[in-house]
């Protein structure tokens, strides 16, 4: 099979993987709130599946070094599918919450097997215009999975968001068996978790690297966890009407990366791209701490622009960390995805500790004062053009 072929079949999956990921995202906070008896504590249970994640993340590379990488990402899925089948008919409260833990630990585990698949079919001159292409076809199921679940959000019937990201495991299952069943496995390098750090912290552009992806997960952390509960219970939105707000938020990531991906590879390299988007980022979420009970057009704007930043930067680290690493590191691939989890345990534990302190919405002020810390590392960072 050609490798363009290989990479077609690769961005469908990935549709398929971040649409079953994208449905229930923005509803699990209110969801799993139903069965803790404090807001505070639903950031205290992403912390747990967080840590567990890391755990995952750290166990991948050697499952990668005994069964492969396909057999990996099978058992993920079909565990997943399980998984979403309990939340979606499931009223034992502990069988829930430990399932949402799990759910939360398999996410990242999925989408590092698909690091490894495409980066094998990626060659160094190309790497932003085909990751680039990668987060598009990602980002088209985020962008309509808000809409989406508005529309299946009727009197809270929560079962009828997780029974559809369940099923959509039969399309991901096939497209596994079509486009990776024949992949065949580098030698994949597993040194121990300290030589693995120790390279990092070493690499020093690939150290920054790692830093700013760790602040925009942070940043996707804390805007996934506590926005839809400020809209919802504090803005008094509906979910058909957070559902627009969110689809609107989300386009820049549909509209911006591939041609920011293509730009990298052509003409500017990643770090003009990268410090615009800190700036863009930071600024525009400071601002949504002083909108108060505004219209949604003017929530669904601000919203915009701070992902017009996150786009910028997620594409320019995503290219920058790809074009210096293959598909053999596997170790140093699942320390960069590593860094979602780990921005999920902080995140919250974050937030729980402001606000006991702040009003809920100068959450937004907070977070933007920290994603300007990301300059610390971009200024510095060696470009690649």
């Amino acid at each position: 099979m050609k490798k363009s072929t290989s990479r077609l079949i690769l961005y469908i999956l990935s549709f398929f993987i971040a649409l079953q990921t994208a449905i229930p995202a923005y509803i699990n906070s209110s969801f799993i709130g139903q069965y803790l008896s404090s807001e505070k504590l639903v950031g205290l249970l992403y912390v747990l599946g967080s840590i567990f994640s890391i755990i995952g993340l750290l166990i991948t590379p050697y499952l990668l070094k005994k069964i492969g990488n396909f057999k990996t990402i099978t058992l993920a899925t079909i565990t997943c599918t399980i998984i979403l089948f309990i939340l979606a008919f499931s009223h034992n409260q502990n069988l829930i919450l430990f399932s949402f833990i799990l759910f939360l630990v398999l996410g990242p585990i999925i989408y590092f097997n698909l690091d490894i698949f495409l980066e094998q079919q990626s060659e160094d001159k190309n790497t932003g215009n085909i990751r680039g292409a990668y987060l598009s076809a990602i980002n088209i199921a985020w962008l309509f999975s808000p809409l989406l679940a508005g529309l299946l959000l009727i009197n809270e019937s929560y079962w009828k968001i997780y029974l559809s990201s369940a099923i959509i495991s039969l399309p991901i299952i096939l497209l596994l068996i079509i486009g990776t069943k024949k992949f065949k496995d580098p030698l994949y390098h597993t040194p121990s978790f300290f030589k693995t750090l120790k390279k990092i912290s070493k690499t020093k552009n690939i150290y920054k690297i790692f830093m700013i992806k760790f602040l925009l997960s942070f940043f996707y952390a804390w805007m996934v966890i506590y926005t839809p509960l400020y809209l919802h219970n504090y803005m008094n939105f509906s979910w058909q009407t957070i559902g627009i707000i969110f689809t609107i938020m989300l386009l820049p990531f549909v509209l911006l990366e591939l041609p920011l991906g293509k730009l990298a590879d052509k003409l500017y390299g990643e770090k003009e791209i990268l410090n615009i988007g800190i700036i863009i980022l930071a600024i525009s979420t400071i601002m949504l701490s002083f909108l108060g009970n505004t219209t949604i057009w003017l929530w669904a704007g601000i919203l915009f622009l701070t992902r017009v930043g996150a786009s910028a930067i997620e594409i320019s680290s995503e290219s920058y960390f790809f074009k210096s690493i293959n598909a053999q590191d596997a170790n140093v691939i699942s320390f960069f995805r590593i860094t979602n989890p780990l921005a999920y345990s902080i995140a919250p534990l974050t937030a729980f500790i402001i606000l006991s302190f702040l009003d809920f919405r100068y959450l937004f002020l907070v977070l933007g004062i920290i994603m300007l810390f990301g300059l610390r590392y971009g200024l510095t960072l060696k470009d690649t053009k």
